[in-house]
């Protein structure tokens, strides 16, 4: 059965640095897009960020661009997102979900099949 896990969320300062983490199981990560999705109260759920499957592309929302970074180790199927220079506009639930052979990776919620319960970002001073 697919899962995704999300984990490292939590309370942070202005300028501060997380490293949230989607630990897959029940498939092999590499044939499988990863997309980082968030959602803040009130809000719709954007792309933050995705990396495609089988070293595929990787794309980053503007508002995120030059402060985080995704990656992928499919040896222990985790894909991470390492978030610097944090900032409460980027406070919000972020999942992370996945969609089977997407090379060409896009921003898309609609696109991604499954997805992860959640973890919670706060940015605040």
């Amino acid at each position: 059965q697919l899962q995704l896990v999300e984990s490292g969320g939590g309370l942070v300062q202005p300028g501060g640095s997380l490293r949230l983490s989607c630990a897959a199981s029940g498939f092999t990560l590499d044939y499988y897009a990863i997309g980082w999705f968030r959602q803040a109260p009130g809000k719709e759920r954007e792309g933050v960020s995705c990396i495609g499957s089988s070293g595929g592309t990787i794309n980053y929302a503007d508002s995120v661009k030059g402060r985080f970074t995704i990656s992928r180790d499919n040896a222990s199927n985790t894909v991470y997102l390492q978030m610097n220079s944090l900032k409460p506009e980027d406070t919000a639930v972020y999942y992370c979900a996945t969609r089977e052979l997407f090379r060409l990776c896009v921003l898309s919620r609609y696109l991604y099949d499954s997805w992860g319960q959640g973890t919670q970002v706060t940015v605040s001073s």
